[in-house]
């Protein structure tokens, strides 16, 4: 099904059964972003996707929904499609999917609790930054404020996710501060992994254009490093707190459990 459209992923569940729910992004306004400027956003028929469900292994414990952000199907869809995949793969016992702070925002504490207890256990989530000026800069679609909310939702409805930073974001001479304000976003809830990816500019691209006429320096590979460090300096779990910079675009490859393992890590960084 969809053969032709590219598919993009964690790389923790490289190994996951796949179930296509949307193609394209309904939103495709980020300007780091190229993964869908040409693909025009549409959301997979239920038909299809039992199709689907009819080729797949009976007994698969985990799928993960692919597209840009199931989660914007809204809550009637999605509640209808997890009750669709343990119809037909009863042990399966993780959904997890991307999900952006604005699509979260259309759900309330009790939805997102009923579809935690219906399988859905965990999202991925691209924070980006914790400073509003570069999410602004970048398009995110939220602030600072609304990211805070909508995790803090997630925590009183006991739906894990993961936090997705980019570093070198805040561009040339800002990543201290960036990575400060990173840390005191992520301080304000609990998430279950913190996942760095280095800033790349992509041809085609907002910020690629944006570069090209001064407007936007990316910082060189040693502010990036340090941004990094400011970044473990400061983070501040409640709990133990998985932080993974393994993603192909980082510089360095580290991972480890905060806040036990945070001088190794820093340590692994400044030796580079």
């Amino acid at each position: 099904m969809y053969k032709r459209d590219t598919i993009y992923y964690p790389q923790d569940e490289m190994n996951t059964v796949l179930l296509p729910v949307t193609l394209g992004c309904n939103y495709n306004r980020c300007a780091f972003c190229s993964m869908y400027k040409d693909d025009r956003y549409s959301e997979v028929p239920f038909f299809d996707i039992e199709r689907e469900l009819l080729n797949i292994y009976n007994y698969t414990e985990r799928v993960f929904l692919t597209g840009a952000d199931p989660m914007s199907i809204g809550f009637d869809n999605m509640e209808r499609l997890l009750d669709i995949i343990h119809q037909h793969l009863p042990y399966c016992a993780c959904v997890a999917s991307y999900a952006s702070i604005r699509s979260l925002s259309k759900y309330s504490v009790e939805e997102l609790s009923i579809l935690h207890k219906k399988g859905l256990r965990l999202l991925y989530i691209g924070f980006e930054t914790g400073r509003d000026d570069i999410l602004k800069l970048m398009k995110k679609g939220h602030t600072v404020d609304q990211a805070i909310q909508q995790a803090n939702k997630l925590n009183q409805a006991n739906l894990q996710f993961n936090s997705i930073i980019m570093y070198g974001i805040a561009g040339k001479g800002k990543s201290v501060d960036n990575a400060a304000a990173t840390a005191r976003m992520i301080n304000r809830f609990t998430t279950n992994r913190i996942i760095t990816m280095n800033l790349i500019i992509f041809e085609g691209t907002e910020l690629k254009d944006m570069v090209d006429r001064g407007e936007f320096i990316p910082p060189k590979a040693g502010e990036r490093l340090l941004e990094l460090k400011t970044l473990l300096e400061n983070l501040e779990p409640e709990r133990p707190t998985i932080f993974d910079t393994t993603h192909p675009t980082n510089m360095v490859s580290v991972k480890g459990i905060l806040p036990r393992d945070r001088n190794r890590l820093i340590n692994r960084i400044v030796n580079l």
